[in-house]
């Protein structure tokens, strides 16, 4: 019988990254390898309830050294990744594609946190991916922007869009592992409390109110409910929705749900 998983999961210190890693250690008996540019009180309070199942290492994304050096640690703890969800990222520069007030180098460093990440965490796991006992598997956190158009989102929704073609490109040339990439929602997370706080300011007065009216409403998907779904397509997902983009509240999904 094989080992438990383990799931290595990226933007793991807040918001919905934290939710996945709680419900891969107490719903799904996974181990966890959790990277987050800081270890917040949240991350540590986990830690401390599972001393060995979660190995969480501050690490940033956008250094592919510092990827690969976590990998390996997990390796070395673990002796396998089964599992990886891709969920660090940003929302920000928030304002309009021809404005000079959101530079191109704003630009740059937005798409080696949403995009250039993912390839070096590819490219660190997939080798060990393909030779999983419980068959590999990648969930990519995508996001309604990647088909979307709201403005003032230029960046996050050219991010989504490439990070969806990522999937669907790398599911043909790796056959033996799949890919699936999740819309969460608008998910009731600290991105959320961002875009409310920033909109005011840089998004069209129309286009804020449907994030505000969902918030007011009590219509934001709550991190457990779409974590849910991340955590378990990434022990579970099945071969025909590879290189897919599906949504948490779909029908594929509904096996996936809690």
């Amino acid at each position: 019988m094989a080992a438990r998983p383990t799931v290595l999961l990226t933007g793991a210190s807040k918001g919905l990254g934290l939710a996945i890693a709680r419900i891969l250690l107490e719903t799904f008996n996974a181990n966890v390898v959790a990277l987050s540019r800081t270890r917040g009180p949240d991350l540590q309070s986990l830690v401390d309830s599972h001393k060995e199942a979660l190995l969480a290492l501050e690490c940033d994304v956008t250094d592919a050294a510092a990827v690969d050096t976590a990998v390996s640690r997990g390796l070395e703890k673990y002796k396998s990744i089964d599992g990886v969800i891709l969920n660090a990222g940003v929302l920000e520069p928030l304002g309009n594609i021809v404005s000079k007030d959101v530079s191109l180098d704003q630009w740059k460093q937005h798409f080696d946190v949403n995009f250039f990440s993912l390839v070096s965490a590819l490219r660190a796991t997939v080798p060990e991916l393909r030779k999983s006992p419980h068959g590999g598997r990648v969930v990519f956190v995508s996001s309604g922007a990647a088909t979307g158009n709201t403005p003032t989102w230029g960046p996050y929704n050219a991010g989504k869009a490439a990070m969806n073609s990522l999937c669907r490109t790398i599911a043909v040339e790796e056959p033996d592992v799949t890919f699936v990439a999740v819309r969460p929602g608008m998910v009731n997370t600290p991105m959320q409390a961002l875009v409310r706080e920033k909109g005011a300011t840089t998004m069209p007065a129309a286009t804020l109110k449907k994030f505000t009216d969902a918030f007011e409403q009590n219509k934001l998907v709550a991190p457990e409910d779409a974590g849910h779904v991340a955590a378990a397509l990434a022990l579970k997902a099945p071969r025909f929705l590879t290189g897919q983009f599906v949504s948490w509240d779909a029908e594929e999904c509904k096996p996936f749900r809690r």
